[in-house]
Order: structure tokens, then C-alpha cells, then sequence
């Protein structure tokens, strides 16, 4: 199979966002909001748009990543500038054929050669440790309140960046917004049904644990 990994361009915004759409709908929650995750981050001062990929398999979108600036601080107060990506999402036919490892991949080295650190998210182990992502409690990179969380992963870009301090993750505030402003958005995409399954309750485990 052909990937190609291409910038996305003014005219993927709604094909990438209803693609995102389908991707979470009723993963983690009843319906999603990464879509408009998305739509938030393409006209905020932290998006990296010099990092933000579709993934195209015979001309169609099939994957998109999204990059926006984060920070660590250590105990010294240095700060310095990370990536964060998500949404990272790849259309459910597609999902397990090589699509999201190769859009991280494409974008992963582009961060190295931009000189970033290290690459940091907030996501599920299990679909990130192969990639080279680690626990930040490894790397003693820790929430502000001083938790290390099971989906805190780093991956370091400049082997040993973090070595020998303390450090604090520090993600864009453009994750954070009203869920009446979700409601208001999907309306703008046809109706689809809200419904309680499995996978959010995975979920709600992954997001409440921490590493010791």
C-alpha cells in the first residue's frame, strides 16, 4: 500500500475534520470533540502548521496529525519549547495498516531537524510505545501538580535533554475549552447517534492512573 504524507492545505480543513470526526466518534466519549480540537488549533498562536499532515492513500485522506507548541520547565525554571500533536486520527478502514506510524514518523523527523528536544503527548501506551515513546516518570517529567500519569509520553528527540533535572509538562491552553462550545460546533455536521460503549471505560481507567 501507497501512504503519502503531504502538509495539509486550506482546502483539507473540513475533509480533515469530519475525517476526525468519524475517527473518535464514540471512542472516549459519548460523540467527540477532537474535531473541534482541530478547528481550534489551526487559528491559535501555538499551532505548528509547519507539522500538520493528512496521510493520502490513492488520492483520498485517510490520516491526519495536528501539532501545536507545549513546554517543560525544570526545577531551575528553564523552559523550554516542545511539540504536541493531537489529534492524531486515521479513518476507521484504514486504522492498523501503517497510516499513524507513518504520519508520526514523516512529522518526527521534521521536529528533529527543527531542532526541538522532544516530542510530548497525552495518549494511550499502547499505541505509542513502539514508536519510542516512554513514561515521563522515566524521564522525570511530571504534570504541574506533580503527577506522573499513565498517558504522559515523551518522546526525547535529543537523547539525555532530560537527564539530571526535574521537570514540568506544560501542554497549549487551546485543549482546554467549554463542552457547551462542542455542542454548538458539531451542529454544524450531520446528526449521528451518541452512545456509551466499552472503550470509553478504558478510557476513564487510563486517564485516572499514574505511575508510581
Amino acid at each position: 500500500m501507497n501512504i503519502t504524507v503531504r502538509p495539509e492545505t486550506q482546502a483539507d480543513r473540513l475533509p480533515v475534520e469530519e475525517l476526525t470526526r468519524e475517527a473518535f466518534w464514540n471512542l472516549y466519549r459519548p460523540g467527540c470533540d477532537e474535531h473541534y480540537t482541530t478547528h481550534l488549533i489551526r487559528g491559535h498562536a501555538d499551532s505548528l502548521p509547519d507539522l500538520t499532515f493528512v496521510a493520502e492513500v490513492g488520492g483520498q485522506i485517510v490520516g491526519s496529525i495536528v501539532y501545536t507548541r507545549s513546554w517543560v520547565v525544570n526545577e531551575q525554571g528553564q523552559r523550554v519549547e516542545t511539540a504536541t500533536f493531537g489529534p492524531l486520527c486515521v479513518h476507521p478502514a484504514w486504522q492498523r495498516r501503517g497510516v499513524g506510524s507513518a504520519l508520526i514518523a514523516h512529522t518526527r523527523a521534521l521536529a528533529e531537524q527543527k531542532g526541538y528536544p522532544a516530542i510530548l503527548i497525552l495518549g494511550d501506551p499502547h499505541n505509542y510505545c513502539r514508536h519510542g515513546f516512554r513514561t515521563g516518570k522515566d524521564l522525570n517529567v511530571g504534570m504541574p501538580d506533580g503527577r506522573f500519569p499513565l498517558g504522559l509520553l515523551v518522546l526525547e528527540l535529543q537523547p539525555g535533554f532530560f537527564a539530571g533535572h526535574r521537570w514540568t509538562f506544560h501542554a497549549s491552553p487551546v485543549y482546554e475549552f467549554d463542552p457547551a462550545e462542542v455542542e454548538a460546533y458539531d451542529a454544524r455536521f450531520p446528526p449521528r447517534e451518541k452512545k456509551h460503549q466499552p472503550s470509553q471505560d478504558l478510557f476513564g481507567m487510563l486517564i485516572r492512573a499514574v505511575v508510581e
